[in-house]
């Protein structure tokens, strides 16, 4: 009977080692805001092991870790999603960073968002246990969405708790997921948090928050420009150093359907990841894909063509927003004669407007750029790509001025 499951054992490591595709590395890496981590520009949610089984859920991280990705999102409480991620990064710990999330139990048979001290411990310890590890990178305190439920994490104990572990160092950072632009924001400007879980992609980001964002009735009428709060949130982030990872880079896979987008357009994945990761302090797209398949795709972007990830072309035919007159760091601008990366720069300059002042941050992100807004000629070989008819010259003159004085 040994031999046989021995036999058996082999022949299954041979089934799924033919099942594995080899995916090349080419994926790139950011910083985490001011944590010193760095992260990849994909990173993996665990909405894939929702149904899965344990061979499955090893196949997919193996997937995932052999292309370069090396930040995870758990938030799920589910004691078998738990355990199946735990198994299958076994030997290779080292090679991800776990965002987990603290105010999230397994009650009943069921997912439970909690601020009870008692119940938050009990779904934490759980998680280290499952997992088999001592540490996380990051203590993502869990879907706060309402002002009334940020007073209660203070009221509760959970952030004094956090800020604990992370004083004994069982989590190195704090963060927080949200979905509401006005309670991230204020959870930013309160310093305490490191990392921001937040919900970007082209068709929230027209919303303001008192919208939802599942209602398609939420997009009827016309939309022009982001959201001011979301784009106060982004620049804040980016200024205080607090880096993003983002949930929802599909919208619950609504926009890669043309019958479901709420911009009456669809998107493809490349393009949705392109997006994301081009607003301001992003750091990782977390890809929410629930097949191997899937997760390819999105891999893909790491060694997708400029024409791949090309949204701005799209964004050009939606009948209901409009973007005249601002960037969205789309490239399109792009190549400068003297090699100005325009996008990056006027992202900065985006920054210091929305915050009005020149953060020690955007300074030190802007001196790290090789080429200057100074050194523009005013060509204007870049606007005549544009395609949203923004005054380029006149944002690198007003670059130069701010950050080079």
């Amino acid at each position: 009977m040994k031999l046989k499951s021995l036999i058996l054992s082999f022949l299954l490591i041979a089934v799924l080692g033919a099942c594995h595709k080899d995916i090349p590395n080419n994926m790139k890496y950011r910083p985490l805001g001011n944590t010193g981590l760095m992260v990849s520009e994909i990173g993996i949610g665990c909405e894939a092991f929702a149904d899965s089984n344990a061979l499955f859920c090893r196949d997919y991280m193996r997937t995932a870790l052999d292309s370069g990705i090396n930040y995870i999102d758990i938030f799920s409480p589910s004691p078998v999603i738990r355990t199946n991620i735990g198994n299958s990064l076994k030997g290779r710990r080292d090679e991800m960073y776990i965002q987990g999330h603290l105010g999230v139990v397994w009650k009943d048979g069921q997912y439970k968002r909690t601020r009870d001290l008692s119940e938050s411990k009990e779904g934490f310890e759980d998680l280290l246990k499952r997992l088999g590890t001592k540490y996380i990178e990051v203590g993502m305190i869990h879907y706060v969405d309402d002002m009334a439920d940020w007073q209660a994490v203070f009221d509760g104990g959970l952030m004094d708790y956090a800020k604990d572990l992370k004083k004994k160092g069982i989590i190195k950072h704090i963060g927080l997921s949200s979905h509401n632009p006005a309670v991230a924001l204020a959870a930013v400007k309160s310093g305490l948090i490191e990392v921001l879980m937040f919900s970007i992609n082209p068709s929230f980001d027209l919303l303001p928050s008192d919208r939802d964002l599942w209602d398609p009735a939420a997009f009827q009428g016309s939309f022009s420009n982001i959201d001011p709060v979301r784009a106060e949130l982004y620049s804040t982030c980016e200024s205080m150093g607090v880096g993003i990872s983002v949930m929802k880079v599909f919208g619950g896979g609504r926009l890669l359907d043309e019958k479901q987008s709420p911009l009456g357009k669809a998107l493809t994945p490349c393009q949705c990841i392109h997006y994301a990761l081009g607003r301001p302090a992003v750091s990782t797209a977390l890809s929410g894909s629930c097949t191997l398949e899937e997760l390819e795709q999105d891999i893909h972007y790491a060694s997708a063509t400029a024409q791949e990830k090309d949204f701005a072309t799209v964004f050009a035919q939606i009948e209901n927003a409009s973007w005249k007159g601002s960037c969205i760091y789309c490239g399109h601008c792009a190549p400068c004669p003297v090699g100005i990366d325009v996008a990056a720069v006027t992202k900065l300059l985006d920054a210091a407007r929305i915050q009005g002042t020149v953060s020690e941050s955007l300074k030190a992100q802007y001196q790290a750029l090789t080429h200057k807004a100074s050194e523009c000629t005013q060509c204007g070989s870049c606007e005549t790509r544009c395609p949203f008819a923004v005054k380029v010259r006149e944002n690198m003159k007003k670059a130069a001025e701010i950050f080079e004085k």
